[in-house]
């Protein structure tokens, strides 16, 4: 399955400008099986402290999968180091208290509680790490979000809904920030709002992002990962992988035997 003429996982940690010392997270030989159907096949992804990295692929790819095994909500096998520390059995919440912050597809935000409740939420899992970002930092972030403070979340647009989700995330002061689909059914203004906010919040803490949409996600991040069928096919600096566009699009385009939106949960 892996294009062979394409750089290995381990060699594009080794290319990228960010990529010194030991990785703040690495997976090896992650999988995570939903039944018979094997969604993640044994995988190694690695990330260090001050990247942003992309994990690309068509739908069933096994993207989603990759981070609720990584942030403990789903089981897998294999190993997962998170800050020196072997997290393959810890429970989601002990990791989100390490600093590694999910914001799942869905936002899955408290829809009786207002905008700026539904912030505060992200502080209990902040522990005693420095705050990274103040919830004024969040409304700096995402304009749009000032008027609407008091605002119950059932009665925020889908990108609204997006833009709290994320500005939840950043107030637990994350070590490591996971995006699952920041841009999936969002107006294209509102992607670009997102994506605005995204830039900049690269610059103060690591991120993950899952994305379909290989061009935005790849003006974004320093290097991806290109999944298809749960391994690995791809994986480079962004600059290497836009300049293989059709090798990319053939692997995004790939039909899956495994649809995670079919066989994962929803959490």
């Amino acid at each position: 399955m892996t294009d062979a003429s394409a750089p290995t996982a381990a060699g594009a940690t080794a290319l990228g400008a960010t990529a010194t010392g030991e990785p703040m997270m690495r997976a090896t030989g992650l999988t995570v099986t939903y039944g018979t159907v094997e969604a993640v096949r044994g995988i190694d992804i690695e990330i260090f402290d001050g990247e942003t990295v992309a994990l690309l692929g068509a739908n069933g790819a096994g993207k989603s999968s990759t981070l609720r095994a990584l942030s403990r909500l789903v089981k897998a096998t294999g190993t997962i180091q998170f800050d020196g520390r072997d997290i393959i059995k810890a429970q989601p919440d002990a990791v989100a208290r390490a600093g590694l912050i999910h914001v799942p597809e869905g936002r899955h935000l408290f829809a009786s509680l207002t905008t700026e409740e539904n912030l505060q939420v992200g502080m209990t899992a902040k522990g005693k790490r420095d705050p990274i970002f103040q919830i004024d930092d969040i409304y700096d972030l995402f304009p749009a979000l000032t008027a609407l403070r008091k605002r119950s979340a059932w009665a925020l647009s889908g990108g609204e809904q997006q833009m709290v989700a994320i500005g939840r995330g950043l107030l637990s002061a994350p070590r490591l920030l996971l995006l699952d689909e920041p841009s999936l059914g969002l107006a294209p203004v509102i992607v670009t709002a997102v994506y605005g906010a995204l830039a900049q919040i690269k610059h103060r803490t690591a991120v993950l992002v899952v994305e379909q949409n290989a061009s935005l996600a790849l003006g974004l991040v320093d290097r991806a990962y290109v999944l298809a069928v749960g391994e690995i096919a791809m994986a480079g600096l962004s600059s290497e992988l836009t300049d293989r566009e059709a090798l990319l699009a053939s692997y995004l385009a790939r039909e899956t035997d495994a649809d995670d939106d079919a066989v994962a949960p929803s959490g």
